[in-house]
């Protein structure tokens, strides 16, 4: 009988893989029920974030739940920021003067007109800051160029908020180029009129008129009416005008024109979408609470966070603090209810008489410091949080357990080899035996 290698090898891996399978088979099913928690967790984590950026949302940018709104007689002429503290009322304005800010332009310098000495001065509002002339020269080559001199005015350490700038054009007719120095002030207003001085600046630099492309002004509203109370400002926009509204007016009236309206009142579904737009966040989370601790049944499939009770405590804190009244006011008193499965509903017909009879209590309840965002915000961040977070902990804790497995896998590659290796050295030597045996008794034969 010559002895069959491939045999021995077959029946070796089979008894091995026999000794193993038990132990195998246990660790998959470890591993599979900790990925399947592993992606349960990093969804609820992803969960959590989501909805913790919806709510806090509600108030970003100074916002808050209650939301006002402006409405014109015209358009064109103004726009307006409305902020919860508005005071709703009629306002009538006439724009008799726009802001503007002061424009010069110093018409046919050429670059050897700039001296190479002196100092140009310039002033605007109590400030000013001069250019020594004999510095302009930055490349060195001994002429200062209108460019050089531009950047070292925008340059300048002190520069009283004006932009230097240049112009070129060439005539149509005789197709000689001319280049004008333009000086720009940053700020409107007529507090920010440029003033120009030269102080030991030799030849006729600067000696032309410059020529005003733009006035500085100031805003001239008339609050009221043409024949109103006036009102100025150096910019077109005036903060807070009326309390809780901020204007920027963009033209101005012809004399005699009908006066810009402005009504300032409640935007009602303005408000109520952001209502609902809280609730759908609370609700799209209890959603995946359901989806991920659902307990599993004939037609439906048991959630890999099923019985977990960590996870459940983010659960019952969310519905907590939902149903907490804060400033004397919770949910509830604004038509939001819970329904039997935790979601959040929203009668409107109550919310519309809840918001019209305490708007501010709306506003405290939710956007207050200490109130229900503030509340959410501190809870959710105690599971989402980076360094120490709830979430974080536990895929840790989950990852740690894979990690197990993967040893446990290896230590049982180890058992395979030295079951395969006693099986494969036992059949081997068997079929050695009975290989002899069969030469024996051919001796006989």
């Amino acid at each position: 009988m010559a002895i069959d290698s491939e045999y021995a090898k077959n029946m070796a891996s089979q008894l091995a893989n026999y000794q193993v399978q038990a132990a195998w088979t246990r660790a998959q099913t470890s591993e599979k029920t900790y990925q399947s928690q592993l992606t349960a967790v990093g969804t609820l984590d992803s969960a959590l974030k989501s909805f913790r950026t919806a709510v806090t949302g509600l108030r970003s940018g100074g916002s808050s739940m209650l939301v006002n709104s402006a409405t014109f007689s015209q358009t064109g002429y103004a726009s307006a920021t409305v902020s919860a503290s508005a005071t709703p009322g009629n306002y009538q304005f006439f724009v008799k003067q726009l802001a503007s800010a002061q424009q010069l332009a110093v018409p046919g310098i050429a670059d050897g007109d700039v001296p190479a000495s002196g100092s140009l001065g310039f002033s605007q509002n109590g400030k000013s800051f001069a250019i020594d002339l004999a510095t302009v020269d930055k490349d060195g080559n001994g002429v200062r160029s209108l460019d050089e001199l531009a950047a070292a005015i925008n340059a300048a350490p002190d520069n009283s908020g004006l932009t230097a700038s240049l112009v070129r054009s060439t005539d149509p007719v005789t197709g000689t180029a001319s280049v004008s120095l333009l000086l720009s002030s940053n700020s409107s207003g007529a507090a920010n009129q440029i003033s120009v001085s030269t102080d030991g600046v030799p030849g006729s630099f600067l000696g032309k008129t410059p020529q005003e492309l733009s006035k500085a002004q100031d805003a001239i509203v008339m609050l009221g009416g043409e024949t109103g109370m006036q009102l100025t400002n150096a910019s077109n926009t005036f903060s807070n005008m009326i309390d809780g509204v901020s204007l920027t007016f963009t033209k101005a009236h012809v004399a005699g024109e009908a006066p810009l309206s402005l009504t300032v009142g409640q935007d009602k579904s303005a408000t109520e979408a952001k209502m609902k737009s809280f609730i759908d966040a609370f609700n799209s989370l209890m959603s995946t609470f359901d989806s991920l601790t659902a307990s599993g049944g004939k037609d439906s499939e048991r959630g890999s966070l099923a019985g977990d009770s960590s996870i459940r405590s983010v659960e019952s804190m969310l519905n907590q603090v939902v149903r907490t009244a804060f400033g004397g006011k919770s949910l509830i008193d604004f038509g939001v209810a819970a329904d039997r499965n935790g979601k959040l509903t929203l009668n409107a017909e109550r919310f519309a008489k809840a918001l019209a009879a305490d708007p501010a209590g709306l506003d405290k309840l939710f956007s207050e410091k200490g109130n229900l965002i503030d509340s959410i915000d501190k809870n959710v961040a105690i599971y989402t949080g980076s360094v120490n977070g709830v979430m974080k902990n536990r895929k840790d804790f989950i990852n740690a357990q894979i990690g197990r497995v993967k040893d446990q896998y290896e230590a049982l590659d180890r058992q395979y080899e030295l079951h395969y290796t006693r099986y494969l050295r036992q059949y081997t030597n068997l079929m050695e035996v009975m290989s002899s045996m069969e030469q024996t008794q051919g001796m006989f034969g």
